[in-house]
């Protein structure tokens, strides 16, 4: 009955989405105030009703309803109630419905925080935003429904993938489709705008909370998601230039750009066209993840679905709404005016220069995605593009945006002068060069590249808090003046610079573990040594152990560096009956911001193992980097005057001007 009523629920939610796409828009269009407000509860009702849904699924996990052949195909009534709840979304219906969940709530917090806005803008914002719901309502009902009933109903489920039953699995979905879905408001907002031609400074304050929030979450989500793959698959990387890790990362380039783009607008009234352009783009980007990932085109551990019928489905939803939206500015982009004028030597010149090349870089690595997927279509001939391709791309686009990072917030607004702003980071430069100086010194083989990577890292690092130091004037004032300072500066300039910081944290690391990583395979029997870096491994044996719904060999590993007190690692191999499948469980030790890691291969007849080590110095930076920069997001985020959008008109001010007229 439970499983009925959230079926029925979305049902509902559908009838309201339309009422919310409709009316509203109809309202904005007429200046009806009724019409319009009603885009505020039925985007609260819609949410509503699919938060029901999913609430109705969740609990068919929990109490292992296996007559729903979503539960029966997913679950299993052994498997722990931690992964019973995240296998709500650990499969295609389930994390749909959690997708739609999030759309849906979004649009109840434009109309809960939209009150600032103008009623025909919030209107049309509202009224987009519900045509999405929309789209994916009807492709949950029609093609996707996780309610679809079993008789008779099964005694026992099939199990969740093995990989997935993981803590990280609670985290990094949510996490991304917070991204991913954040987006679609400003999406939305660039729609309604064009709909209305409401596109200039005060839309971009509008706009920029909202991309900042996705772009928060989709940088935590794959972030989350990259230390899930490295811990959970036994494989020792970081990143591989996945297609699917790709999908999610696009997104977050054009996101990036498009949050400095929405900066430039918002303070000069420039950029319009490609301020819209972008926040187009960035949803766009997330549709074309959406369907690369359940449309079965791509073969990838993070895939969801191969069903071509729901690929059809999200490839007329792309169609829709990215050539709609592209229609649309095809028809307003020559009406916009082009703005407040800049020289390129200026704040504006910056951030053009980081939207350029952040959105060549995107270009890049979705050429490099969907390239093969053109090929095998055009000639039936299948090729891949790994990361040979998108390293050698890739990395030297992003050279110049790093330097750029410390410069740009020391030049001033529409015309700057280089030469004092470079005269602010020559402390900078000089740290950055001993950093670079001091790695050729001190490590093997004299590696230049990575004391490059090193030292552009720490040019970014401190860089990115020279604005800081110059505005607090701590090389011109006294310490207490400076500090004085400190505390007066805006929310926004340090959310900058932890964000800036990041950047240089994650580079730190990944030019760590890349040049300076060791790795040792040996297979071993109990009592044999292997050695990796300053380590001696020696394997002690297998214990045979049974948990809830798996059988497990759990190899202990003794580590014994010379002068240090000896600890043990314990991989395993985990095997798991329902599914029929295997899965390696790696032993990570961290010792400082690197990390020793291990890896447990095949088992001999004879009790040998395979055991397959890594030393990763300073590997943690990586993850260290993007919590930085998610802090810094937050930060800015947290900020009154971004919070708050445009401040309305006070009382006094309006009585004076309505006396006036």
């Amino acid at each position: 009955m439970i499983a009925e009523l959230g079926h029925y629920a979305l049902v509902l939610a559908l009838l309201l989405a339309l009422v919310q796409g409709s009316f509203p828009i109809f309202g904005a269009k007429a200046g009806d105030e009724k019409l319009m407000a009603l885009g505020q509860s039925t985007a609260f009702g819609s949410f509503l009703f699919i938060a029901l849904s999913f609430a109705a699924l969740t609990h068919a996990y929990v109490i292992s309803d296996f007559s729903l052949q979503n539960v029966w195909e997913n679950s299993h009534s052994a498997k722990p109630m931690l992964y019973k709840i995240t296998g709500v979304w650990g499969n295609h219906e389930g994390s749909m419905l959690l997708w739609i969940l999030i759309l849906s709530f979004f649009g109840a917090l434009v109309a809960w925080f939209g009150t600032t806005l103008p009623s025909d803008l919030r209107a049309n914002v509202l009224g987009v935003q519900a045509w999405i719901v929309i789209a994916f309502l009807l492709f949950i009902l029609l093609t996707s429904n996780p309610f679809n009933r079993l008789t008779p109903a099964p005694f026992e489920g099939n199990d969740l993938n093995p990989i997935l039953q993981d803590i990280g699995l609670a985290i990094h979905p949510p996490m991304l489709y917070l991204g991913y879905v954040g987006f679609s408001v400003t999406f939305s907002f660039a729609v309604a705008a064009m709909i209305s031609g409401r596109i200039d400074a005060a839309w971009a304050r509008w706009v920029r909370p909202w991309a900042l929030t996705a772009w928060i979450f989709l940088t935590a989500g794959i972030s989350m998601g990259s230390y899930w793959a490295y811990y959970e698959l036994g494989w020792g990387g970081w990143w591989f230039w996945d297609p699917v890790e790709n999908a999610s990362f696009i997104p977050w380039l054009v996101g990036t750009a498009l949050l400095h783009s929405a900066l430039v607008m918002e303070k000069r009234e420039a950029l319009k066209i490609w301020t819209i352009l972008l926040a187009i783009i960035t949803f766009s980007m997330a549709l074309l993840g959406t369907f690369l990932v359940r449309s079965g085109v791509l073969t990838s551990v993070h895939s969801f679905a191969n069903d071509p019928e729901r690929g059809v489905f999200i490839l007329m939803i792309l169609l829709v709404f990215i050539g709609g939206s592209l229609t649309l500015f095809a028809i307003r982009a020559p009406s916009l005016k082009a703005g407040g004028l800049f020289q390129p030597i200026s704040r504006e010149g910056a951030l053009v220069f980081n939207n350029v090349f952040l959105a060549t870089a995107a270009a890049t690595v979705l050429t490099g995605t969907l390239y093969p997927l053109v090929v095998e279509a055009i000639s039936g001939e299948k090729i891949s593009v790994g990361p040979p391709f998108f390293n050698i791309t890739f990395g030297p686009l992003m050279v110049p945006l790093l330097m750029l990072i410390p410069l740009g917030p020391l030049l001033s607004w529409k015309r700057a002068d280089l030469y004092p702003a470079m005269q602010r980071l020559y402390w900078v430069a000089g740290l950055a060069l001993l950093a670079a100086i001091l790695v050729l010194a001190f490590t093997e083989d004299q590696p230049v590249l990575a004391s490059i990577g090193i030292g552009l890292a720490v040019w970014c690092m401190l860089g990115a808090f020279a604005e800081i130091v110059s505005r607090a004037g701590f090389f011109k004032n006294s310490a207490t003046i400076a500090f004085a300072r400190l505390r007066g500066l805006p929310r926004t300039m340090w959310g900058t610079a932890f964000g800036h910081f990041g950047m240089g944290v994650l580079l730190l690391g990944v030019v760590a573990v890349t040049a300076f990583e060791k790795e040792s395979v040996a297979e071993l029997a109990p009592g044999e040594t292997m050695e990796i870096g300053e380590y001696q491994l020696r394997f002690d044996g297998l214990l045979p152990v049974t948990g809830p719904n798996f059988s497990e060999n759990i190899a202990t590993v003794q580590v014994i560096k010379e002068g240090s007190r000896p600890f043990v690692l314990k991989p395993s191999k985990r095997f798991y009956q329902a599914r029929q499948m295997p899965t390696t469980e790696a032993a990570i030790e961290s010792i400082g911001f690197s990390q020793l890691y291990l890896s447990l291969g095949d088992v001999s007849r004879e009790g040998k193992v395979v055991l397959r080590a890594w030393w990763k110095p300073a590997i943690i930076l990586i993850w260290l980097g993007t919590i930085f920069m998610v802090l810094g997001g937050s930060i800015s985020l947290s900020d009154r005057r971004l919070r708050v959008g445009v401040a309305k008109a006070s009382k006094a001010r309006l009585e004076a001007q309505t006396a006036n007229a």
